[in-house]
């Protein structure tokens, strides 16, 4: 998640009693009750050099108040590594922006997760339905959704999270410039399906907005590690000239698809790539390794872009 400064902070037990009033006393909520807690020190200092958790990274970021029990849906395996999970959302008042991330509570787990959604509002609007694709760690809710975590699995829920793209009916159109790497992609991808619903790739979506092009930049190792991408090749097809992808590899040893092969660079993403998107009205969002996002800012910053056009989210 996005590096955050430690504040004095309550415990996740007491926000979770705090939403027994907002959300239904469930046996899992209640479990969890007794389970999750925060890490932070009441001084917002770290007594050790351990490494620091999602709740301690995120300390000084949004969230809401709303916790929402969710029940699995569906499981499928995005890549060798990567899991995708469908999560029924129970409480009517839960809504996320693209781009942000969910705490995500497990009964009888006390670390608590936090991964970025993969899906965008719309799907939440209109099945109720909230998709997260988790890569394999050791790091225990990771390792409980690759091991223990069955279709009908309970959890809960909070979202969270001050990166987002939230255009409002009205708004002059800006230009979009995402830029991935690894399992970062997962905002962005979260982004790139709410354009396409702003678009009117669902019907009845999107008439009051004004979109501007998207082009997304996603490196990864190699093509098998590239998530999502027969989704993105799609909504490239069905939105000609409006929503565009580059895939760059970086470790490639086998044969690229011959559907893959018009768009993939083999080679990391370079500034000649993105001097070309410069312009006043272009926003750049840029997910991935703390390295990455060093190194693509640095390109940025060489190229003219001004800080305030270009957000960040951080994954360790």
């Amino acid at each position: 998640m996005a590096h955050a400064t430690i504040h004095m902070g309550v415990t996740i037990p007491q926000l979770l009693r705090g939403a027994s009033r907002i959300c239904p006393a469930h046996s899992t909520l209640t479990v969890l009750r007794h389970s999750a807690f925060c890490y932070c020190t009441a001084n917002g200092t770290l007594k050790s050099k351990r490494k620091m958790d999602h709740l301690e990274r995120t300390a000084s970021n949004f969230r809401q108040e709303v916790i929402s029990q969710a029940k699995v849906c569906g499981i499928t395996n995005e890549s060798e590594t990567v899991k995708r999970l469908r999560l029924a959302i129970a409480n009517k008042d839960f809504t996320f922006k693209a781009g942000q991330w969910v705490d995500f509570f497990i009964p009888g787990v006390s670390v608590v997760g936090g991964f970025s959604m993969c899906s965008s509002p719309g799907l939440l609007e209109r099945e109720g339905i909230l998709e997260l694709a988790v890569k394999y760690t050791a790091h225990p809710p990771a390792h409980w959704i690759h091991t223990e975590c069955t279709v009908d699995s309970e959890v809960a829920l909070r979202v969270g999270g001050d990166f987002f793209f939230d255009p409002q009916p009205g708004d002059s159109p800006v230009k979009l410039v995402l830029i991935a790497g690894g399992v970062g992609i997962n905002p962005l991808f979260s982004i790139l399906l709410h354009v396409a619903d702003l678009h009117g790739y669902q019907e009845g979506k999107g008439n009051e907005y004004k979109m501007g092009t998207v082009k997304l930049y996603y490196s990864a190792k190699n093509t098998k590690e590239l998530l999502f991408k027969k989704n993105i090749l799609g909504l490239m097809n069905a939105f000609p000239g409006k929503i565009m992808c580059r895939f760059h590899v970086t470790q490639q040893s086998s044969q690229i698809c011959e559907e893959l092969q018009p768009h993939v660079t083999e080679g990391r993403i370079s500034e000649k790539d993105l001097e070309k998107h410069v312009s006043k009205d272009t926003l750049w969002y840029i997910c991935g390794p703390p390295p990455m996002i060093e190194s693509i800012s640095k390109l940025l910053s060489n190229i003219g872009v001004p800080t305030n056009c270009v957000f960040f989210e951080k994954w360790w």
